[in-house]
């Protein structure tokens, strides 16, 4: 069996420009990189007519295993299938940090025959914009501590600077570090640290900018630290953030690329959703919306962090909402849940398939119940998947009201998609044709809700605990925030992807646990609040065996062992 990187490799790859046709970009609208990619003029895309008619997809999964789930493989195959229908359709995902693809994640470009390419290029540094996203990040950083070696005007303290460096690596001997030594032409010595840059607010606040402008402006409002007196400090004092803006000048265009069957797909952005947000950019959605019918975009991990991030953060900042939910699992997902070790997920196993449906019934509830999006669960399908098993899954779902699509795009592109398509058609426009009413927006908390009682409502009502807590510390805080007007901000959660706890072993669906807020950080740039629950680092280390041991390059030129 041909792996992603041999199938991508062997796909017919049109000419950036007569993707961009399909999509209806005219040739001096593109920044070509090459023949395969291309930007997209900011400046051509403002100019385009809103379509009122046209339909977002969001695509989520259950909790991630190490048995797989296949979100960003369906996004690609669903989107292709909606073309293969006659729906123009536009494609939006987020661009891979290297620091997965050389650890254990892997590449955030599809798989088997639904895939976006070039699949090298856009796993291995692609357009540029991660390396300008940690230079702009990097120069804050350098601007700081010369500011204070060159006698500290804004009385800076050094002991209260949040604002670490990022590298886009797993490297966990940098978490935390020592800068200035080496004598006072170095610097003062302090403590500091590294985070990776997809957990960088400058990556927050470029997913979620409107426009350049709009970057600059929440660039200068990121708080680095404090005074001696406890007065917060922005970027503006500091006047860097112009030009940190002008090494995004060019990142934040988004980037056009194509899937194996030359559709058109825009790659932008790529917060990661356990540490931050979890979605493409706002850029790039809305510009989707304007070129597509529909949109098919996805969001980070589990339905509990990247869908309730995209709706309670990127959608209530960006005033969209989508249309329609899919709801991505496996059966060997689920039996995981169920306590199957990995070994044996390719023997039917019906009690831990039911056992484990608690953790895609909850996904679903909190879907369809909490947010009240119309929603379809996609099985990725795979040759152990036997009938009982599969029939299981169909009847607890059908008591939600919700239908399961098999789907097999991994094998037979958009073609095994194809069923999938048309009930997410049907769910988006409800039988009415595409200008049937759409979905109210239903975020899961109002902006005038206190910040403790945004992260209790997200807690008790998407992860069934039963409460949350945080050190004396935190909670103050918190509150300081509160009173200092930021009580308006949502909540970004910052957990395990694996559990709907804090407990990255709890599978399934734990219930009446305690979410312990361990540190929060104030992002004001981006407009959020994270607070970072459990043992979570925002710099991630690489595995015994990193991927990095398997990847190389052949005589010819051509990678090898990339997935």
């Amino acid at each position: 069996m041909p792996t992603d990187i041999e199938i991508a490799q062997n796909a017919r790859l049109e000419r950036i420009g007569h993707i961009a046709a399909k999509a209806g970009i005219p040739d001096d609208a593109l920044e070509p990189y090459g023949h395969y990619k291309a930007k997209v003029s900011l400046d051509w895309l403002d100019g385009l007519p809103e379509k009122p008619d046209s339909r977002l997809v969001l695509v989520t999964a259950i909790s991630p295993t190490p048995a797989g789930e296949g979100k960003t493989t369906l996004t690609v195959g669903l989107g292709d299938a909606l073309n293969r229908i006659g729906r123009k359709t536009m494609i939006c995902l987020r661009e891979p940090s290297m620091g997965p693809v050389f650890g254990i994640k892997g590449g955030a470009a599809g798989g088997g025959h639904a895939q976006v390419v070039p699949m090298e290029d856009i796993n291995l540094h692609f357009t540029g914009d991660f390396a300008a996203i940690g230079q702009a990040h990097n120069l804050l950083a350098a601007a700081i501590d010369n500011h204070i070696h060159h006698g500290n005007e804004l009385d800076i303290d050094p002991t209260r600077i949040h604002w670490k460096r990022v590298m886009d690596m797993n490297d966990r001997a940098l978490r935390s570090t020592i800068v200035g030594l080496g004598g006072h032409v170095n610097g003062q010595p302090r403590e500091d640290g590294f985070d990776i840059v997809v957990a960088s607010e400058v990556m927050a606040i470029f997913c979620l900018a409107t426009s350049l402008m709009d970057l600059r402006e929440r660039l200068g409002e990121i708080v680095f630290g404090l005074d001696r007196q406890g007065q917060p400090l922005r970027a503006r004092q500091l006047q860097v953030h112009g030009a940190m803006a002008v090494l995004l000048r060019d990142a934040i265009k988004p980037n056009l690329v194509q899937t194996l069957e030359n559709n058109p797909a825009l790659l932008h952005g790529g917060p990661f959703a356990n540490i931050a947000h979890g979605c493409s950019s706002v850029i790039a959605t809305r510009a989707g919306l304007k070129l597509a019918d529909y949109v098919v975009t996805e969001a980070g991990f589990g339905a509990d962090l990247g869908a309730e991030k995209f709706l309670d953060i990127k959608c209530r900042k960006a005033g969209l909402w989508p249309d329609a939910c899919v709801i991505v699992a496996t059966v060997r997902a689920l039996k995981y849940n169920g306590g199957v070790p990995v070994k044996e997920l390719g023997t039917e196993n019906l009690a831990a398939l039911e056992k484990g449906m608690a953790n895609l019934e909850r996904h679903v509830d909190n879907i369809t119940g909490r947010f009240g999006l119309p929603a379809v669960v996609a099985i990725n399908r795979f040759d152990a998947d036997t009938e009982a098993e599969l029939d299981l899954i169909r009847r607890a779902m059908r008591a939600r009201g919700v239908d399961v699509v098999l789907a097999e795009h991994w094998a037979k592109g958009s073609a095994g998609a194809e069923t999938l398509a048309h009930e997410v058609v049907r769910l988006a426009e409800q039988g009415k044709g595409a200008s049937a009413a759409r979905t109210a927006p239903n975020p899961l908390y109002p902006d005038d809700m206190p910040l403790w009682d945004k992260l209790r409502t997200i807690a008790t009502r998407i992860y069934g605990a039963a409460d949350i807590s945080a050190p004396a510390k935190v909670r103050r805080q918190i509150e300081d925030w509160q009173a200092q007007g930021y009580g308006h901000y949502p909540v970004c959660v910052a957990k395990t992807a694996a559990s709907f706890s804090t407990d990255p072993t709890a599978l399934g669906a734990p219930s009446g646990h305690v979410v312990n807020v361990r540190e929060v950080r104030l992002s004001a740039g981006a407009g959020f609040i994270v607070m970072i629950c459990g043992d979570l680092m925002t710099m991630p280390g690489l595995p015994k065996v990193p991927s990095a041991q398997r990847i190389d390059i052949g005589p010819d030129g051509k990678v090898v062992g990339l997935f």
